[in-house]
């Protein structure tokens, strides 16, 4: 089942529900698929493609609640938390600091990589196999820590 008529599908339970906040991030996500498939770029949207545009939506939710608390609006944030919530619930399962590090240093010693110098490339490389298993924020504090 695509991520699409899984988003449908959830739609729908959401409106019997009369969730709201599900109901606008499920909106969300079906409106930026629909701009991805109409912008012409791709014939067919991959499940890689659908996991950064989930990846993109959860951060804007999660860095527009980080504003709002910021300045005092939890009236405001909450609901950007809630809906970055519903939305990750379509992404995998997201891998612990710990399990990354694993992999972090697994990849660092099959590519040689021993200081700052090779961090570009050390990133690349983990981020490429932990896609849509982990954020890019997470991914480069590990590598930071294991380069210096």
């Amino acid at each position: 089942m695509s991520l699409k008529d899984k988003v449908m599908e959830q739609i729908k339970t959401a409106m019997k529900e009369k969730n709201q906040v599900a109901l606008e991030s499920l909106r969300a996500i079906k409106s930026e698929l629909l701009l991805l498939e109409t912008s012409g770029t791709y014939s067919e949207i991959s499940e890689e493609q659908e996991i950064k545009l989930l990846q993109k939506l959860v951060k804007q939710r999660k860095e527009s609640a980080e504003t709002y608390a910021t300045q005092g609006r939890k009236d405001l944030s909450e609901p950007e938390l809630a809906q970055a919530e519903v939305i990750s619930s379509f992404l995998p399962k997201q891998l612990s600091e710990d399990e990354i590090k694993e992999i972090v240093v697994r990849i660092s010693k099959e590519i040689g990589a021993t200081s700052m110098a090779d961090m570009g490339k050390l990133m690349g490389a983990v981020s490429k196999e932990l896609a849509g298993k982990a954020d890019g924020k997470t991914i480069s504090g590990v590598v930071k820590t294991l380069l210096s």
